[in-house]
């Protein structure tokens, strides 16, 4: 594997899961327990939908040529990048409760959504739509790592080690330093890292 796959792969994971940190630091701040049962079942779901979409990826890539392969890839990475930027512009607008899609978007926005019984605690139930909601960027990963032939597996294994990693450090840290306004800041590094990721590759 060369230099630059490795950080490419590394640099996938970070971005894919600095959510993850908002969520974490979100929690620390309310003093919300993220168990470790339920921050694995996170970060398998995030290793299961960077896996898949980066089998596709892999798949739609037999057909093309690499190029081709290669601007896709940076489109769709760059397309997600410009979204996680722009979302919490759109997200001060009321979200209609009937779309599950924006469901998942409100979740990430008010994370403490996701403690349904009001425990303080995320339950291993509760973990999963979480974790659904915060393995969307890995989607967009997973997607473009199998399309510029990057290692899939590889790229799923560094997206959920990532997602396990800084769930845990930025709950303790949330809880530890109150760093609320660094968990808002995580979803622009994130949108930023995505939209070097393509141009990088591009050029």
């Amino acid at each position: 594997m060369s230099s630059y796959s490795l950080l490419a792969i590394i640099a996938i994971g970070l971005a894919s899961n600095l959510d993850n940190a908002g969520v974490g630091i979100a929690y620390g701040v309310r003093k919300i327990r993220i168990p470790w049962y339920s921050n694995l079942a996170i970060a398998i779901i995030s290793f299961l939908a960077t896996l898949f979409s980066g089998l596709f990826g892999n798949l739609i890539s037999t057909w093309i040529s690499p190029w081709i392969g290669q601007l896709i890839g940076t489109i769709v990475i760059i397309g997600v990048g410009v979204w996680v930027l722009v979302q919490p512009y759109v997200e001060k607008k009321p979200i209609p409760k009937q779309s599950s899609a924006n469901s998942l978007t409100r979740l990430l926005q008010n994370p403490e959504e996701a403690d349904i019984d009001s425990s303080k605690s995320i339950s291993l139930p509760e973990s999963i739509l979480l974790g659904i909601a915060l393995a969307m960027n890995a989607l967009a990963g997973g997607f473009n790592a199998g399309i510029t032939q990057l290692n899939v597996w590889y790229t799923s294994l560094s997206v959920g080690l990532f997602s396990f990693i800084l769930l845990a450090l930025c709950a303790g840290f949330g809880e530890k330093f109150a760093a609320e306004k660094l968990g808002h800041r995580a979803t622009v590094i994130s949108g930023l890292l995505l939209i070097l990721i393509g141009f990088r590759q591009m050029f």
